[in-house]
């Protein structure tokens, strides 16, 4: 008697529920028929001189020697031949006394660097030429010592 009194929308639901199982089965037997052996020589992948990877095993003739004191293991030190002098030389563009900093441009890379009141030796005005040393600051280079240059 519960069978006659459903609707159409349960009966469609029902069978369309009952279809996805069976061909959720005959997939699954479909797999296990189309399983491959487990063969270890078939899961077994190789590198080739390229890094690619390959399943076919490599060829022993390509086969460099490395010796093991060529190889660096790390970060290779520096070569401190090349040290450049701190010492820079500058023109001040840009100084406000009353704030206490400015901005020299750089005779060399024509950077603008910025300096402050505390990092001076001298006092500084526009268009003076200086000597100076570059540090990191919070928001980039700034000069350090900075030296009227007579």
């Amino acid at each position: 008697m519960a069978r006659s009194q459903e609707t159409f929308n349960k009966k469609d639901v029902r069978s369309k529920q009952e279809k996805k199982k069976k061909e959720k089965e005959k997939k699954r037997l479909l797999r296990k028929e189309n399983v491959k052996s487990g063969n270890f020589e078939d899961m077994i992948a190789y590198v080739d001189e390229n890094g690619m990877i390959t399943d076919t095993p490599p060829d022993p003739t390509k086969k460099q020697k490395v010796e093991l004191e060529s190889i660096e293991i790390g970060i290779p030190k520096r070569d401190n031949t090349e040290k450049t002098d701190p010492i820079r030389k500058g023109t001040v563009i840009f100084y406000n006394d009353s704030k206490g900093y400015g901005f020299i441009k750089d005779a060399a890379t024509q950077q603008s660097i910025f300096v402050h009141a505390n990092n001076l030796m001298d006092s500084i005005k526009e268009n003076n030429t200086v000597t100076f040393e570059t540090e990191k600051g919070k928001k980039g280079l700034t000069a350090v010592r900075v030296k009227l240059l007579k």
